[in-house]
Parts: C-alpha cells; sequence; structure tokens
C-alpha cells in the first residue's frame, strides 16, 4: 500500500465518523465563499504567477517541517507581503494539519468588504460530497480534488458538480497526462494544478508542469505545485504561462518568511 493507499484508507475512516445531514445544512447557511479564482488569477497580466502560500507543519514526504509555526501569525506575513490566497493543509494524520486552523482564519476574516480578504484553499484529500459541505462549513473558499485519489470518472465529476454547486472554486490536481485528459472532461473546469511531485517515487521535477501545461486550454487557470523555491524556478514558470504557484515548504522552512514570500510574489518594497 503506498501512501496515497493509507491516507485514502484514513479519509474513509474519517467520513464515516461525519454527520453527513448536519453538515450539508451548515454548508448551506455559512456566508458566500469569495472568489479564490479571480484572486489567482488578477495578476495573470503580470510578469509573475500569483502566489498560493500554504500553511504546513509536515508533509509524508519531508517528515516534520515546522511543528511549532504559529501559523496565524504566518498567515498574516503571507498576506501582507504578496500573496492572493492561503492553502490550508487540515489533514492531521499526515500532515499536522487541523480543519480548526481554517475555521479560525475565516472568523478572522468576516468582512462585508471582501475585495480585501485572502480566499482560503482546503488542502485535503477529498474523497467524499460529505467532505465538501465540511468544507463550505468551515470556510473554505476553494478545495482541491485530487486525480489520482478520484479513479472514477462519473465520482470524479460529481464531486466536481458538488464543489460548484456551493460556490466553491475546485483545483483539480493532476500529475500525468492520463489525469490531464480526465481534469479536461470536467464540466466546467476552470482550475488545473500541476503537482511536480510523483506520488510512487516523491520524486519533483518542474519538468512535470513543462511538459503537461500544453495540453491545458487558455481559458482554463493553471496552478504549479512542489518543487518551487527561487525566484528563478518562479520565473521559469512564468515563461510557460502558469497563472499561480501553491508553495509550501519553500516558506514555512525559510529563517526569513517575509522575504521568502516577497521573492516568491514579486512584491516589491
Amino acid at each position: 500500500m503506498n501512501i496515497l493507499e493509507k491516507i485514502i484508507a484514513q479519509k474513509k475512516l474519517e467520513i464515516a465518523a461525519l454527520d453527513a445531514s448536519a453538515l450539508r445544512r451548515a454548508a448551506e447557511q455559512t456566508p458566500a465563499p469569495r472568489d479564490f479564482l479571480a484572486a489567482i488569477k488578477r495578476r495573470r497580466f503580470a510578469p509573475r504567477p500569483s502566489l498560493v502560500a500554504e500553511l504546513k507543519r509536515a508533509s509524508p514526504s519531508k517528515g516534520i517541517l515546522a511543528p511549532h509555526l504559529d501559523l496565524f501569525q504566518v498567515a498574516d506575513i503571507y498576506t501582507q507581503n504578496g500573496a492572493a490566497a492561503i492553502s490550508v493543509l487540515t489533514d492531521e494524520k499526515f500532515f499536522m494539519g487541523k480543519l480548526e486552523t481554517l475555521r479560525e482564519l475565516r472568523a478572522r476574516n468576516l468582512t462585508p468588504d471582501t475585495s480585501h480578504v485572502t480566499p482560503l484553499l482546503r488542502k485535503d484529500f477529498t474523497i467524499d460530497e460529505t467532505q465538501i459541505y465540511e468544507a463550505r462549513a468551515n470556510g473554505a473558499d476553494a478545495i482541491l480534488l485530487i486525480a489520482a485519489a478520484l479513479t472514477n470518472d462519473k465520482h470524479f465529476a460529481d464531486l466536481h458538480a458538488c464543489a460548484l454547486s456551493l460556490g466553491l472554486t475546485a483545483l483539480v490536481e493532476v500529475h500525468d497526462e492520463a489525469e490531464t485528459e480526465r481534469a479536461l472532461k470536467l464540466k466546467d473546469v476552470n482550475l488545473i494544478g500541476i503537482n511536480n511531485r510523483n506520488l510512487a517515487t516523491f520524486e519533483v521535477s518542474l519538468a512535470t508542469t513543462e511538459r503537461l501545461r500544453p495540453m491545458i486550454p487558455s481559458d482554463i487557470a493553471v496552478v504549479a505545485e512542489s518543487g518551487i523555491f527561487t525566484a528563478a524556478d518562479v520565473e521559469r514558470l512564468a515563461n510557460i504561462n502558469i497563472d499561480a504557484i501553491l508553495v509550501g515548504e519553500a516558506l514555512v522552512t525559510s529563517e526569513d518568511i517575509p522575504a521568502k514570500v516577497r521573492e516568491l510574489s514579486g512584491l516589491q518594497v
């Protein structure tokens, strides 16, 4: 059993403990999501891709990265230094994340003026509609759908449609050509993430994004994920018309987080 299979098995246990009806009611009563897609596309014609900055304490591939990080302080740093959106890892067992972090961040940003708040991506392994309701109920503006974890095309399409029906942006993550083709068949797909990490070997290469980017039509926004550490990496991705980058490890392990955020976001101070 590889790591993705282990994670999915754990998710099934977690989902079984959820109250689907209560979460659906809660989702329908929460404030409308902010426009995550618009936030990352604002810089589409800027020199650099938008930065989706991730709050991340650990990962299965790298182990513990920043166990004592003050996530709320770091979220403020992200916003103040040019991040267009924030990715919040909510998986506890494998990434040391918490759903409460997402909920608290949204609570801190409840304001009628949605143009001055940073939209939030719930970064988790979504395999059931109940998790989508849970994400919306806890303040997510976007969710992640990983093609490798959703091998049944109808189920994949149903989850994507469910997210859109709730006003959420769905970031559809792919790793290879076959997954990209499946993602492009989804109705109304408007955001695809290309993960540069091989889920079997954990090897990371920006060449993955370079290889898959030409397959995706220009009217669909593209996010490059994993393996992005320097301004040179960002420039490399800008050259192939990537709309946004999702970065976690390089930020949370930096000795100077504000400076690293500015380096990757392109914010001039």
